[in-house]
């Protein structure tokens, strides 16, 4: 009978040991993407939040955008001229955004995807938009207002 409580200690610990491999994989991933540029689009900048230009208007393509890794933030110019900011942390499980393209702003961990326009949710799981970021657009610069 000890001989068995031991086996099945320890298979339930094993399989606890596995299930939290899993989970830390998870977050891993998470994680690994909050640093990464995916699709070319994502930069890491150079400023830091509410100091420093971001970039110049002329590297924000007309319907699309470019993503601030280092300073999680994205900035769309959804029509010329028009300029916004957005946070670059997905709402469903804080990952970082990593493409704008064909007028979404895309997360790559569950597939959300975000409006150039206004934040808003095109697709799941996101459970709210990507909330705006004030922008000061100066000169031909962009940067954190």
């Amino acid at each position: 009978m000890t001989q068995d409580r031991n086996a099945e200690t320890t298979r339930r610990g094993l399989l606890a040991g596995a299930g939290l491999v899993g989970v830390a994989g998870t977050l891993a991933a998470c994680g690994a993407s909050a640093g990464s540029a995916g699709g070319g689009a994502a930069s890491s900048g150079g400023a830091s939040p509410g100091r420093g230009t971001l970039t110049s208007t002329s590297d924000i393509p007309v319907g699309g955008g470019k993503i601030f890794t280092a300073e999680r933030v994205v900035v769309t110019q959804p029509a010329a001229g028009q300029f916004n900011g957005f946070s670059a942390v997905c709402t469903h499980m804080q990952c970082i955004v990593d493409q704008v393209a064909d007028g979404t702003i895309d997360c790559p961990c569950h597939g959300s995807r975000y409006s150039i326009t206004d934040g808003h949710v095109v697709a799941g799981p996101a459970p709210s938009p990507l909330p705006a970021q004030a922008l000061k657009v100066q000169s031909g610069q962009i940067s954190m207002a």
